[in-house]
């Protein structure tokens, strides 16, 4: 799974770069866009979360408003941000349909571009979005988040010195420990594990009042960075700290259950993950944890995958190829079809979780050689993971024995 920095809410996009379901096609589809803002494509459950219900109730204002270009602005962003906590793409399609009005103004208002390049990177137009985030930017010098966001995409393609320029041109428009979760990102991934761990626990204790959202990611990226060192217990420690702030965020939710799974701790997956069954993200985690526990809904969970992502390749929707490569690995034992979508994947998303997917899918495919991109990008970008160094000596020993080691 992808995880991805962003400022002021303090969100992980990650993957929702990632969100949806997956294809082999060389097409990238978009979320579906209503043609009008008062369609219904479906209801959703809004008593159920408050900030679905002042979402509507906005809707509803701007209805009787619709040239106010502000609310507008607003309406979209809480859609996008629904989208980041749910993992319901859904809600991006409502973003883009509150959004596309101001497409055809003549000067666009401060926000559009900003919100316009979060959706071109939801759905893996990374160059474009690169494009609309310089714009925001250049609307508003003050604004932090374009700078956050272009960091983002620069890590998922693994463009380590230019993720770092991107967080030094936050840094003055932020708060320390934003400014230095950003960098120590970067850095914890291209070589200065030990040195970016300890920059980031040092700032998230000065910190004390950071607001919650911004504790998650932190603490996040903290655990992900201790697992790497081999700190087990401090990596559960900080996401059961994280937990305990009380934000909806899908991202937290998969990388405490990636950590149960590492752990041989299927149980207490599906105890985290109760009803979170919309999300293809955590829908794959109950799935691989139904396996391992041989639960009665285990087949009925791989069977809802395997439909949403038989019905993204017929979209020609490429947004989840990394979670359809693991789901075609471990659950369908497809590794030829699991290694088609991880090389397709890595195409165009390189960051650490993707290089694994390859390389796992490699090695069960006895393809040792199409795993050469995750293996180059291994050595030259320093990472430091024994994970994925232990898979790059398998993948070396198995080019040895055909011939090909280089």
């Amino acid at each position: 799974m992808s995880f991805l920095f962003l400022a002021g809410s303090a969100r992980l996009a990650a993957a929702l770069i990632v969100a949806g379901c997956c294809a082999c096609s060389m097409a990238t589809a978009a979320p579906f866009v209503p043609p009008n803002d008062t369609d219904v494509v479906e209801t959703l459950p809004a008593k159920a979360d408050p900030a679905m219900r002042r979402v509507e109730s906005l809707r509803q204002q701007l209805a009787a408003r619709p040239t106010d270009n502000a609310l507008r602005l607003d309406i979209a962003r809480r859609y996008f941000d629904l989208a980041m906590a749910q993992g319901d793409p859904r809600y991006v399609g409502y973003a883009a349909s509150a959004l596309q009005p101001l497409a055809t103004a003549g000067t666009p208002p401060v926000g559009y571009w900003l919100l316009h390049g979060m959706l071109r990177q939801y759905s893996h137009d990374f160059e474009g979005a690169l494009q609309s985030l310089d714009k925001a930017a250049q609307a508003d010098p003050t604004s932090g988040e374009p700078h956050s966001w272009r960091a983002a995409i620069f890590m998922v393609q693994a463009r380590y010195p230019e993720a770092l320029q991107a967080c030094q041109q936050l840094a003055p428009l932020t708060t320390p420990l934003t400014a230095i979760g950003c960098s120590a990102y970067a850095r914890a991934a291209s070589g200065e594990l030990t040195s970016a761990h300890t920059a980031l626990t040092q700032a998230l204790a000065a910190e004390p009042g950071a607001s919650a959202e911004l504790q998650v990611w932190q603490r996040t990226r903290l655990a992900e960075m201790a697992l790497r060192l081999q700190r087990p217990a401090e990596s559960e420690n900080h996401l059961k700290a994280a937990l305990k702030l009380g934000v909806t965020d899908q991202f937290l939710l998969g990388a405490h259950a990636d950590y149960l799974l590492e752990q041989q701790r299927p149980a207490e997956v599906l105890q985290l993950l109760q009803g979170w069954e919309r999300s293809d993200v955590l829908l794959l985690r109950l799935a691989l944890a139904g396996q391992a526990l041989k639960h009665p809904e285990a087949a009925n969970w791989a069977s809802q995958l395997r439909e949403r992502f038989v019905a993204a390749a017929q979209r020609g929707d490429r947004l989840h190829e990394q979670e359809a490569a693991r789901f075609a690995l471990d659950i369908d034992k497809q590794p030829v079809q699991a290694l088609a979508l991880a090389q397709h994947n890595y195409t165009s998303q390189k960051e650490p979780r993707d290089a694994e997917v390859l390389m796992r899918t490699a090695l069960a495919a006895q393809q040792p050689k199409a795993a050469q991109p995750a293996l180059d990008w291994l050595r030259t970008s320093r990472h430091e993971d024994p994970r994925l160094q232990r898979l790059a000596a398998q993948l070396t020993a198995a080019l040895a024995g055909q011939g090909g080691a280089k």
